[in-house]
């Protein structure tokens, strides 16, 4: 943002603030006067903040056109503008509050499934590495998969749809990593549950391969040969060509040769 916009930013904010008088100038600023303004002004001050990126003021004033005006058309499209400036300016939480707010307010509202949006891509944007606790991807699969299931017919469930792809493959190799973790500490019994997991709740993942593979591997080393074989045989195929196959099959014949 370049100086000269952040001065009309701060212009005004201030102005909004600003009571009539030079005497009240130097009052803290919870002393001062309420500003009424017209819902349509206020409005289209939000707009402007937002049209020059200026995102969280935006959402603080379109905050402002229901609180002044909440019982009129204008504050019912300000909640949902509000959400969207939230979520632009990454105040994540706090989009998703708005769109809460909107929908509890709204929920049969032709802009509803735009408020789900809004949420799921608000918690999708905090995913974290398969490293870290995954509660906020499991939010975001249950949202998204709301929206879907809600609105399947909507260019966000399309969206959604794809997003639920990336989500479940997150997933799948957080419980690929724990699952590794359990197999380099010989913890096969725990490791093989991950495993499975992969393969049953996220098989069309591009973890699934791997999943089998370490199956293999696990079942070797608990001496349970038959259960490796079955899957190594899944892995050979549905997935022939893959460098997974290639190490199970191998550990397979390692293993009749010994």
């Amino acid at each position: 943002m370049t100086a000269s916009r952040i001065f009309a930013s701060a212009l005004l904010i201030l102005s909004l603030a600003f009571t009539a008088g030079c005497a009240n100038r130097n009052k803290p600023k919870k002393d001062q006067a309420y500003i009424a303004r017209d819902v349509e002004t206020l409005y289209n001050i939000a707009k402007d903040m937002l049209d020059k990126e200026q995102y969280r003021n935006a959402a603080l004033m379109f905050d402002e056109v229901e609180r002044q005006h909440p019982y009129s058309i204008w504050a019912r499209r300000a909640q949902l503008m509000s959400a969207f400036s939230y979520y632009a300016s990454r105040q994540y939480p706090e989009a998703v509050l708005a769109s809460q707010r909107f929908l509890s307010l709204h929920p049969g509202n032709k802009d509803a499934a735009y408020a789900y949006y809004i949420i799921a891509v608000s918690y999708y944007e905090q995913i974290a590495d398969v490293a870290r606790d995954q509660k906020i991807t499991q939010q975001a699969l249950d949202t998204l998969n709301e929206l879907v299931r809600r609105y399947p017919e909507t260019r966000y469930a399309a969206d959604a749809r794809l997003k639920i792809d990336l989500v479940n493959d997150h997933l799948a190799g957080k419980e690929m990593e724990v699952g590794r973790f359990y197999s380099k500490n010989r913890q096969w019994i725990a490791a093989i549950a991950r495993y499975r997991n992969v393969i049953e709740r996220y098989q069309q993942t591009s973890h699934t391969p791997e999943a089998l593979h370490r199956l293999v591997e696990a079942y070797l080393a608990l001496g349970i040969p038959e259960e490796a074989q079955k899957s190594a045989a899944v892995l050979g195929a549905n997935f022939p060509g893959s460098e997974w196959y290639e190490r199970s099959y191998k550990l397979m014949q390692t293993h009749k040769a010994a």
